[in-house]
């Protein structure tokens, strides 16, 4: 099959969904729910006219590029004004929230999985453990829903994939390595040093770097016209790669270079990052698309009922019951703490970590991909239909006890 061809039925899916884009946005039929279902049926299982291989290389670059572009770009639009105010909660979510989701995780495939290995298990909770900044975007650039809860939300989706890379390579080094004792312990402290402190450190000195160069140039009108699409697209994957080229971790690097992009930035900002938005919503329909064609086909063999429960659980309990124990002593009602917990969707990231554990040829392969697949997938379909109608009913109540109208 012609490479051609591939790129042909792809650019002709991408032009005529941007036609009616804007229209679907204000359904329940969300962008990634149409991607997946056209690459399913452009791909081998149905009509056959495209073929691509989930152990490429290339579907793990888009992934990774993707991921990097809308984190970048989501946390550049954060309001920092309003996460001082609340910065508790996504700090109770990432501390707290994030390890015993992936605790609760683990003990439910122990449960569920009984022929996958410890280390399998815990690698198949840490994928599933982030959520989605670009699933949540109906939810948290909804402005029927609160300030106060959505940056939180965006907060904890950019940061989580990015603290649970190192979490997911200790247990692929645990997986495929013989590590013992001290061992085991000086590989903890190494990858939580280069991942998430090489991150950050790049993503900081890149966003100070970008912000001023960009102030710079602007005010002297240097920077105009189409060339305003460009830097903010450029300095993510900046971000990404240098911090992967240093053994960082990239995503961290995208998203805290965003945040304190967007902090400092004031001039042009909206502009820039209108553009940077567009070229994460083509990649991401690129991404969702190839997913499709090349993993929710061939999943279909493996569905089990365990990996159909797993999934499930993975989407409510192991995601609502962390969120309620992480909030303890707060002020939070009960709809705010289940809106929380509901809107945790899994997407680019654990998709990324699909295509990175599938390198290493593991004997639990098959499970984890499956159950990965399909835990993406419902989470697509249940929260794409679920975002717009939750956030204008949760919004409605917040405004009704607080007594606006």
């Amino acid at each position: 099959m012609s490479e051609y061809q591939i790129l042909a039925v792809i650019a002709a899916f991408a032009f005529l969904y941007s036609l009616v884009a804007s229209r679907l946005e204000r359904t329940p039929i969300n962008g990634a729910l149409v991607y997946v279902v056209c690459g399913l049926i452009c791909g081998p299982t149905v009509l056959n006219i495209i073929s691509l291989n989930l152990e490429g290389e290339g579907l793990k670059i888009l992934a990774e590029l993707t991921l990097a572009v809308v984190l970048f770009s989501d946390s550049a639009n954060a309001n920092l004004g309003v996460l001082r105010r609340v910065e508790q909660l996504p700090i109770r979510l990432l501390l707290i929230g994030l390890p015993l989701t992936i605790a609760l995780g683990f003990g439910v495939g122990y449960v569920l999985f009984d022929s996958m290995s410890l280390v399998a298990i815990a690698l198949l909770a840490t994928m599933l453990a982030p959520t989605d900044a670009a699933l949540g975007k109906a939810v948290v650039t909804n402005e029927d829903v609160p300030d106060s809860i959505r940056e939180p939300l965006n907060v904890e989706s950019g940061l989580n994939d990015g603290i649970c890379v190192p979490v997911l390579l200790i247990f692929l080094t645990l997986a495929t390595e013989t590590v013992s004792g001290n061992g085991a312990l000086s590989m903890v402290m190494l990858y939580a040093l280069k991942a998430i402190g090489i991150g950050a450190l790049v993503g900081i000195v890149f966003a100070v770097f970008g912000s001023q160069a960009l102030q710079f140039c602007a005010q002297r009108q240097w920077l105009a016209g189409t060339w305003m699409q460009v830097p903010i697209v450029a300095l993510a994957l900046l971000c990404f790669g240098t911090a992967q080229w240093l053994e960082g971790s990239g995503f961290i690097a995208s998203f805290v270079g965003g945040l304190i992009f967007g902090g400092l930035t004031h001039e042009h900002k909206e502009e820039v990052l209108r553009s940077a938005e567009g070229t994460g919503d083509i990649l991401s329909l690129l991404t969702w698309f190839t997913f499709g064609a090349v993993a929710v086909g061939p999943q279909i063999e493996h569905l089990s009922w365990q990996v159909i429960v797993y999934a499930l659980l993975s989407l409510t309990v192991i995601r609502m019951l962390p969120v309620f124990l992480c909030v303890i002593g707060t002020k939070l009602q009960t709809d705010t703490k289940l809106f929380i917990g509901w809107f945790g969707p899994r997407g680019l990231a654990s998709i990324v970590f699909i295509v990175i554990v599938v390198d290493k040829n593991l004997p639990e392969n098959a499970t984890l991909i499956a159950a990965v697949t399909w835990t993406v997938v419902l989470s697509i379909v249940l929260h794409g239909i679920t975002a717009n109608l939750l956030s204008k009913h949760y919004g409605q109540r917040v405004r009704d006890r607080n007594g606006v109208t």
